[in-house]
C-alpha cells in the first residue's frame, strides 16, 4: 500500500495555458495511473458511487460551514445531492449543490492526484471539522473504475466563472470556460462497456441504500407520486343517495432515499424506546424479532465514537454469524466487517457504529492497525459491561428472564476478555442444578 501512497506524491503538472482554455497532462510516475487504480487501488468497483457522493457531502458541509463563520456571502438553500442516469446515453450524472470550484480549485485538486482538499480544508478550520469525509484525494478517480470518459462542470460560490473539465481516462485532460450558472459541481460518467449493469434503477438504488442511506445531505434519485396533503376530497350524492368520494389528487415529488439525522446521532435523552425500536427496524427491515436491548454509545474524548448496539434474540439453531454491526464514518457506509474494533464475543450483537477516528485504508474499505483501535474495542467492551450491570441491578427478574438468549455472548466474553470477566462477576447467573 505504500506504493500506492507514494504514486500520488510524485505529481508533476505541465499545462499551457491560452485565455480561453487550459490542455496539459498529468503527468505521474507511471505511464497511466488509471489502469492501476482501476484494478488495484479499490478492490470493489461499485464504490465509485460511494465516493463521489462523499465529495458531494464534503463540498456541501464546507459551504454550510464557510456561510456559518461569515466566509461565503450565500444562501445554502435546499442543498441536495441529485443523482440521474441517461441509459441511452450511457451516463450517470451526480450533482451536488456545495461550494463548487474555480478553474484554479480544479487544477489543484483534481489534476493534483492525492492532494486532497478535505485535508487542506480540515488544516485551515481546524477548530471546527464540520463533518469532512474525504482525507485521501483519491475517490473522484474511483470515476475511471466504471467510466472511459469524466466530465466535471463546476461553479464556485465565488464570483467566477464556471469551468468545464474532462478527461478520457488518459493522462490527457482539458479544461474550458462553461456557461453554468448555478453553484455546484456536476460529475457526468461516460460509462465503459463493461460496467453498463451501473446503468440499471434497481443497481443504482441498492447502490445507495447499501452506502448512504443516512448520508449527511439529502440525496435525490427520480421522483415519486403522493397523496397532496392540502387536498381535501369532495363527497357527493347522487339521486339515489349514493355516495361517491373523489380520489385523492397525486403530486410529484422528489424521491431521497436517505434519513440524514439517523437515531445514533441523538442523545439517548431525545430518543424513547419507541424510537430505537424503529431504528432496529430501520436497520434490519427482514428481522422479525424485536431486540432484548440496546446499548447507546456516545464519546468525544480521547476519540469520537457514536452507535446503537442491540442484543438480538439468538435462535434456537444458535446463529454465531458474524457481520450484522455496520461501520460508518460520518454517516457513510464502510464495512460490516468490524473485526478489531469490536471484541470477538460482540460481533453477535447487531447495529452501528459509526467514527471519524477510525483510521483506514486508502480505499476506505479496510481497517489500518492503529492504538486508537483498542482504546475503541475497550470502551465498546466498558459500556456493554456497565449496561448489563446496570440492567440486572434494576430488574433481576427480567434480566433472568433474558439470561437464556444473551449467556453465549456473557459466557464467551467471561473466558476471551479478562476485563470482562471481572465486571461480568457482578452479573453472570449460574443456575443451580
Amino acid at each position: 500500500m505504500v506504493f500506492f501512497l507514494t504514486i500520488g506524491y510524485l505529481v508533476l503538472i505541465k499545462k499551457q495555458n491560452t485565455h480561453k482554455m487550459a490542455k496539459g497532462n498529468i503527468n505521474v510516475s507511471v505511464e497511466n495511473i488509471f489502469p492501476l487504480i482501476k484494478k488495484f487501488l479499490y478492490s470493489d468497483h461499485e464504490i465509485f458511487l460511494r465516493e463521489l457522493i462523499s465529495n458531494g457531502t464534503d463540498a456541501t458541509s464546507k459551504l454550510k460551514h464557510l456561510i456559518s463563520i461569515g466566509e461565503a456571502k450565500t444562501e445554502l438553500g435546499d442543498a441536495k445531492i441529485e443523482i440521474s442516469i441517461d441509459k441511452e446515453g450511457k451516463k450517470i450524472t451526480i450533482k451536488d449543490q456545495g461550494l463548487g470550484m474555480t478553474a484554479e480549485e480544479v487544477e489543484k485538486y483534481i489534476n493534483q492526484i492525492a492532494f486532497s482538499g478535505a485535508e487542506e480544508f480540515l488544516d485551515k478550520y481546524k477548530d471546527n471539522e464540520a463533518g469532512i469525509i474525504g482525507h485521501f484525494g483519491l475517490g473522484f478517480y474511483s470515476a475511471f473504475m466504471v467510466a472511459d470518459k469524466v466530465e466535471i462542470i463546476t461553479k464556485s460560490f465565488k464570483e467566477e466563472p464556471a469551468a468545464h473539465w474532462t478527461c478520457d481516462g488518459s493522462p490527457e485532460y482539458t479544461l474550458v470556460e462553461n456557461d453554468k450558472t448555478d453553484r455546484g459541481t456536476e460529475i457526468i460518467l461516460h460509462v465503459a462497456e463493461d460496467s453498463l449493469d451501473f446503468l440499471e434503477e434497481s443497481k443504482i438504488e441498492g447502490l445507495l441504500n447499501k452506502y448512504n442511506r443516512f448520508n449527511q445531505v439529502p440525496i435525490k434519485f427520480g421522483t415519486k407520486e403522493i397523496n397532496d396533503p392540502t387536498f381535501t376530497p369532495k363527497t357527493t350524492k347522487d339521486k339515489d343517495g349514493k355516495e361517491t368520494t373523489e380520489p385523492h389528487k397525486q403530486i410529484t415529488v422528489d424521491k431521497i432515499i436517505n434519513n440524514t439525522d439517523p437515531a445514533w446521532n441523538k442523545t439517548p435523552a431525545d430518543l424513547n424506546d419507541e424510537d430505537y425500536t424503529n431504528f432496529y427496524r430501520e436497520l434490519y427491515p427482514m428481522q422479525f424479532e424485536e431486540s432484548l436491548f440496546h446499548i447507546h454509545l456516545n464519546v468525544d474524548y480521547p476519540f469520537n465514537l457514536t452507535g446503537i448496539l442491540f442484543f438480538p434474540k439468538l435462535s434456537p439453531s444458535m446463529d454465531m454469524q458474524k457481520d450484522k454491526i455496520q461501520l460508518y464514518q460520518n454517516q457513510v457506509f464502510v464495512t460490516d466487517n468490524v473485526e478489531g474494533i469490536v471484541p470477538d464475543f460482540l460481533q453477535m450483537l447487531k447495529g452501528v457504529i459509526d467514527s471519524p477516528d477510525i483510521p483506514l485504508n486508502v480505499s476506505r474499505s479496510g481497517l489500518q492497525a492503529d492504538g486508537a483501535v483498542k482504546k475503541i474495542s475497550g470502551y465498546i467492551t466498558k459500556k456493554v459491561a456497565d449496561k448489563l450491570a446496570s440492567l440486572f441491578k434494576k430488574d433481576r427478574a427480567d434480566f433472568e428472564k433474558k439470561w437464556n438468549d444473551i449467556k453465549v455472548i456473557i459466557e464467551y466474553g467471561m473466558l476471551s476478555e479478562d476485563k470482562f470477566f471481572d465486571k461480568a462477576k457482578k452479573f453472570a447467573l449460574y443456575p443451580t442444578v
